[in-house]
């Protein structure tokens, strides 16, 4: 290369090294220094809806360890109308509505907003009703795709899942698994439709891959054919019995894992706009709490035997009545069972006299610290969004007929999931653990979080739950419906609660209002499954054993026979 050569090499480089330098003053010109207002404008002139965003996946667990999706997203299309752009609204409604369903007179409002450059039409179009839409090419009509929330179960597990929605631009949680797992489902950014550039400039001041959070998918320890089974038998019961609600549980008492968990009435999350009452997207197997009644009385029996206040040959006088503090309480019939009365037939013939009986032989002191120890008072930790701790000042009062009467499950509201986990220290040995939805967590990096299941507290001594086991097999085997829910070959442990209602304006009970409680685990010595199941106000019966046995056995036999569980006896 010349010298002339040289020297035109140079002038080149240094013209492409003035230009790459004045692009980039104006790339930060553009992006930093006036890159706030550049995105205010794009704002301003376009305000579209958030049609794009990108969020985890929430998986079931199906019992050969599959995991199958219990939300997603998918997507689909949306029309709109820019009023401005409308030249003839009536035909544009006529040729509209050969495709879409949309009522007349909201068309024609919706057209007259001229100061609203965007109004939607409908949602959830498929793609070959938007593309004959789109063929149309009508003034101030447009189409756009957009990313949905899909939940392709429908109403199954809705309660546990949630649903998402729209807030500051983004998409959030809001109730269930969607709300409590919201920092692992979401994503940094939401797209929206409204213009690249603006997402260009957002992005720009913010950076995507921000180490505050960690992304990804969460799996269930739902298994769906079981969660389908638990809303089929609610569903029939709720047919039958008419209950203003109604709610299960199914869980492995050892490990906590919820194999299902429903209540109705229910919901579809993929359509919301139905919902006429927004409290029924609240979960209340863990955000309402109830007196649950007799299905207390095994707890306060296992605590008399564990407190040695009791002997497996203890007796006591029952008198069917008894007065503390000025409050008479009474067995369920007001009839005395005479002075040689069994602990057995305290669970067997579900005595109030002896249930309070036995906690005033605990003492007061003692029976709180076990009731405490139950996590009475306190949140069980699943993972739910707004579990309530419960209504329990009764067990701060120090008085005797609050003793006695939370012995039989009066005078003190817990969640069914509180219950729950209550009543599975019966079938692990003693222990409590925490009860959990989500058992493994899928980054988006490629990694697993498996969160392994609570190992348990000892609560019970493991002497003191087989006795209490015993017992309750012993409910089932010849007390309950005479027998009728005895399963040939396997051990079922079982006890119904019926509870009178508190009425909230004489601050007393309704006379004529229950609710229904039933709870049991299988097999007895070796339980695989704890089942829990109650109903508010169901009409047309008094007593939990006349609404919730049949429903619990049918749950038991269908467990058994789903799982292949050996038989025990």
């Amino acid at each position: 290369m010349n010298s002339k050569q040289r020297f035109r090499a140079r002038i080149i480089l240094g013209g492409i090294i003035v230009a790459a330098f004045g692009l980039g003053v104006t790339l930060y010109n553009l992006q930093i220094t006036r890159g706030s207002e550049y995105v205010a404008k794009v704002e301003k002139q376009v305000k579209l809806p958030l049609n794009f965003f990108d969020r985890g996946s929430i998986m079931f667990t199906a019992k050969d360890g599959t995991h199958s999706s219990a939300a997603t997203l998918s997507s689909n299309y949306l029309v709109y109308v820019n009023p401005k752009l409308i030249k003839d609204a009536q035909g544009t409604y006529q040729a509209l509505s050969q495709y879409i369903k949309i009522d007349r007179e909201q068309f024609l409002r919706k057209s007259a907003l001229l100061n609203d450059p965007y109004e939607e039409l409908a949602k959830k179009i498929d793609a070959s009703v938007a593309q004959q839409v789109s063929s149309l090419s009508l003034n101030g009509i447009g189409v756009v795709k957009e990313t949905i929330r899909l939940y392709p179960g429908a109403n199954l597990a809705a309660h546990v899942l949630g649903i998402v929605g729209e807030s500051d631009g983004t998409i959030e949680g809001r109730y269930g698994l969607e709300r409590t797992y919201e920092n692992i489902l979401s994503r940094p950014y939401v797209s929206s439709s409204a213009n690249i550039f603006a997402q260009l400039f957002t992005n720009t001041r913010n950076s995507i891959l921000s180490a505050d959070f960690v992304r990804g998918d969460i799996v269930t320890t739902i298994e769906p054919t079981v969660q389908g089974y638990l809303e089929k038998v609610l569903d029939e019961t709720n047919d039958q019995w008419k209950p203003d609600e109604i709610g299960g549980i199914i869980m492995d008492p050892k490990t906590g894992n919820i194999f299902a968990m429903a209540s109705l009435p229910d919901f579809d999350p993929n359509d919301i706009s139905k919902i006429k009452n927004i409290g029924i997207l609240s979960n209340p197997l863990v955000e309402y709490a109830y007196e649950m009644g007799s299905i207390m009385k095994p707890l306060t029996v296992a605590i008399g035997f564990d407190s040695g206040a009791l002997t497996p040959t203890w007796t006591y006088d029952d008198t069917g009545k008894m007065t503390l503090s000025g409050k008479n309480i009474s067995n369920f019939d007001g009839k005395a069972r005479g002075p040689t009365t069994s602990i057995q037939e305290i669970l067997s013939q579900s005595l109030n006299v002896g249930s309070a009986t036995v906690a005033l032989e605990v003492g007061k002191q003692a029976f709180v610290r076990y009731f405490t120890a139950l996590g009475f008072g306190s949140k069980t930790g699943v993972d739910q969004p707004n579990e309530t701790v419960g209504l329990v000042a009764n067990l701060k009062t120090g008085r005797d007929i609050e003793i006695a009467t939370m012995a039989y499950g009066q005078g003190i509201a817990l969640s069914p999931m509180a219950m729950t986990r209550a009543l599975a220290v019966l079938a692990n040995n003693g222990k409590i653990v925490k009860p959990r939805l989500v058992q493994e967590i899928d980054y988006v990096d490629g990694t697993k979080k498996i969160i392994t299941p609570d190992v348990g507290v000892q609560v019970l001594k493991p002497e003191t739950v087989e006795t209490v086991t015993r017992m309750l097999v012993k409910v089932v085997d010849e007390a309950l419906r005479k027998g009728a829910l005895r399963v040939e070959h396997y051990t079922v442990a079982a006890k119904t609660g019926t509870a009178q209602i508190a009425d909230s304006t004489t601050k007393g009970y309704y006379q004529d209002r229950y609710l229904h409680s039933f709870f049991g685990y299988f097999p007895a010595y070796e339980p695989k499954f704890i089942v829990f199941l109650y109903q508010k106000y169901p009409k047309g019966a008094q007593y939990a054993s006349e609404t919730l046995a049949e429903p619990f056995g049918e749950l038991t036999k269908f467990l058994i026979d789903y799982y292949n569980v050996p038989p025990d006896r």
